[in-house]
């Protein structure tokens, strides 16, 4: 099991990244989310809040509208949505895929056959996503799954699906996975099973291990949420470079 910090700053461009897990008291499932940008229009962005349907929405958004270059769907996307018991968080416009598929009674690997990695030949970057299930674990208890979609080593015609559920989660520890291996030309896709951490501490000290440990130059935004297993209800974080 990795420490945040040893493993979030042993490369300089680890990406876009995500962490699921649970709280070392054992009273709270944990997510994490962030983006990394190396050019001026992947460092343009901030998360924002709003409601849709009585639920919280994080979205990313232009800090500086001017700035916006190139698809912005790769860019502009509802990164976490809920849908009862359930939190979506991902690293593209898939979270309203995975979303609309479990309304219609899909399982969350099921809602992802639609879709592959995102259209940015030749990095083919990876769409990662996770789902924390406040019952979909052991005795209907927490679980989290954590799935990426990637190319074949850069081959654009196969799409590789991956998907890893933790349906007993320990207390201290999450799963990671990042869409890059480091920095490159094109970007190496992630390779391997989603590593191990150690969560320590509440929200304040989870998200500032995480935000201190990113690229100071690459990192942009920062989403934590903690749930509180027994009630459902949430407190989060986000932290913004661009303020």
């Amino acid at each position: 099991m990795k420490e945040i910090k040893e493993e979030l700053s042993s490369t300089t461009y680890p990406g876009r990244g995500i962490i699921a897990g649970k709280s070392a008291d054992g009273k709270y499932a944990v997510s994490a989310y962030w983006t990394m940008g190396r050019s001026a229009g992947s460092r343009n962005r901030v998360f924002v809040t709003d409601k849709e349907d009585g639920s919280e929405v994080v979205r990313t958004k232009a800090f500086d509208e001017s700035l916006i270059a190139g698809d912005p769907s790769l860019i502009i996307y509802a990164a976490v949505r809920e849908l009862g018991k359930k939190t979506i968080v991902t690293n593209g416009d898939q979270t309203d895929t995975i979303f609309e598929g479990l309304k219609k009674g899909l399982t969350f690997e099921q809602s992802l056959r639609s879709r592959k990695y995102e259209h940015d030949a030749p990095n083919y970057t990876p769409r990662i996503s996770s789902l924390l299930d406040l019952e979909g674990g052991v005795d209907g208890g927490y679980a989290y799954s954590l799935s990426i979609l990637k190319s074949d080593c850069g081959n654009g015609d196969n799409t590789l699906r991956f998907t890893y559920t933790y349906d007993n989660p320990v207390a201290g520890e999450g799963h990671y996975i990042h869409t890059y291996m480091g920095d490159g030309n094109p970007l190496p896709s992630f390779e391997g099973e989603p590593v191990k951490l150690k969560i320590e501490g509440g929200i304040e000290e989870f998200a500032n291990t995480i935000w201190s440990s990113l690229n100071e130059d690459n990192k942009v935004s920062l989403f934590v949420r903690f749930i509180d297993l027994a009630t459902g209800k949430f407190e989060e974080k986000i932290i913004n470079k661009n303020k």
